[in-house]
């Protein structure tokens, strides 16, 4: 598919050595940007994705390591790509744990660990791009929600992704509103089931569960200069799914 020209445009994608985030890296490759791969403890697939990436047109590419529930680490990530490939332009807010299992039998520890890579990541990793953006006049933040999230989706099982990307959504409306005069967009992008997905339920929406691609389209659409003015919105990739129907 054609996306926008990226062409000297600096895009970090959190959590992309693998999986989602690793196919929204590489569609912003295929635009001619300069990609960071970032990775936490994934190193050896971080840097095929940053093999990939130049293979598939970036115009440089580079990994970086950081947590991104720790503020000193996520500046440290930051300057690491701001020193080898310039400001961050584009933001895509990948990282976050889930946990599919009863509230009840979660350990302290997970419940923290889902909240704070979900919502503290995305928190974190946006307050530090803001700068840049705001000096150079322009940004594009993306957030990684769920489906149906914003409408109250609530089950004791996995609940505490549920409230955690409840709160992303939140913020990207408060923060699509904080930044409506600095030329910066903030949407977010909430799939249901994706190709990678540990597990399927028996009743997908049109048979299928949603693919990469089908995540790359909304994110090409914030990414076009002619989106500038669409923020604070969010694109569920859900094939027309009702929880209410389950």
């Amino acid at each position: 598919m054609d996306g926008p020209d990226l062409e000297g445009r600096t895009v970090l994608v959190t959590g992309s050595a693998k999986g989602v985030g690793r196919e929204l890296l590489l569609s912003t490759a295929d635009c001619g940007a300069r990609t960071a791969v970032h990775y936490h403890t994934s190193a050896d697939a971080a840097r095929d994705v940053a093999e990939q990436a130049r293979e598939r047109g970036a115009d440089e590419a580079i990994t970086v390591q950081g947590d991104v529930t720790d503020p000193e680490s996520v500046d440290g990530l930051f300057a690491a790509v701001e020193s080898e490939l310039g400001p961050v332009d584009v933001l895509v807010n990948n990282v976050g744990d889930f946990a599919p299992a009863h509230w009840a039998d979660l350990e302290y520890e997970t419940w923290t660990r889902v909240l704070e890579t979900n919502l503290d990541g995305t928190y974190l990793c946006s307050k530090r791009a803001l700068p840049a953006m705001r000096e150079a006049g322009y940004g594009r933040i993306v957030n990684v929600g769920y489906a149906s999230s914003e409408k109250g989706l609530v089950d004791p099982t996995n609940f505490p992704y549920f409230v955690a990307k409840a709160g992303v959504l939140m913020f990207t409306r408060m923060l699509a509103a904080d930044t409506q005069d600095d030329g910066i967009t903030v949407n977010a992008i909430s799939p249901y089931v994706v190709e990678n997905s540990d597990e399927f339920p028996e009743d997908l929406p049109r048979d299928r569960p949603a693919s990469f691609a089908d995540l790359v389209q909304p994110l090409y659409f914030f990414l076009d200069p002619d989106s500038d003015y669409i923020s604070g919105e969010n694109v569920e990739v859900d094939g027309g799914w009702l929880p209410e129907d389950v």
